[in-house]
């Protein structure tokens, strides 16, 4: 694809002029522009926004946004326990990144990995006090982020909307994808 296109065909055929792609051209819905201007908004933000809402959490808290995500979302759970892989879901992380960082959190105290007493083939993971503790220090720098960079230049009614918009592209089965 030229790079003038941007996943929509232009009006002079560009790039696709030259080659013949009769089949792809009558399978493909090119983006008109104003799903372009919401297709461009949001990959931007999906690529701008983790490294600047990583970059206070390294900076104060010494910790990634994935790291984070992590400790956080063993803090909110039943007992500060999480099955492995309902973790690596919950923080978009694959099981073999989720355990390298399960592996340097048991190394410095933080959490603790066990076999599920109900189902052996399960692992569990556990947050400790010192994994709480840290986990609890950095949650206001990140609030402040979320709050400064996502929440505070939008109205309520724009609050609910990406909620709404972020269920819907969220809930979409993997085989559309």
């Amino acid at each position: 694809m030229a790079s003038s296109d941007h996943g929509h065909r232009g009006s002079r055929g560009g790039a696709h002029a030259s080659r013949d792609h009769s089949a792809d051209a009558e399978e493909t819905r090119w983006l008109d522009p104003a799903e372009k201007e919401a297709w461009t908004g949001l990959i931007s933000l999906a690529l701008l926004l983790p490294g600047r809402l990583e970059a206070p959490l390294q900076r104060e808290a010494g910790l990634t946004l994935f790291e984070y995500l992590v400790l956080s979302h063993v803090s909110e759970a039943p007992e500060r326990r999480l099955r492995m892989s309902e973790l690596a879901h919950l923080a978009n992380g694959s099981l073999s990144r989720l355990s390298n960082v399960a592996r340097r959190f048991e190394q410095r105290g933080w959490l603790r990995r066990f076999p599920d007493p109900e189902d052996g083939r399960v692992t569990i993971a556990e947050l400790t006090e010192a994994g709480f503790a840290v986990v609890e220090a950095a949650a206001p720098v990140h609030v402040r982020s979320v709050r400064e960079l996502v929440l505070d230049p939008l109205t309520a009614a724009d609050q609910r909307a990406l909620a709404r918009l972020a269920a819907k592209l969220r809930t979409r089965p993997a085989d559309l994808a």
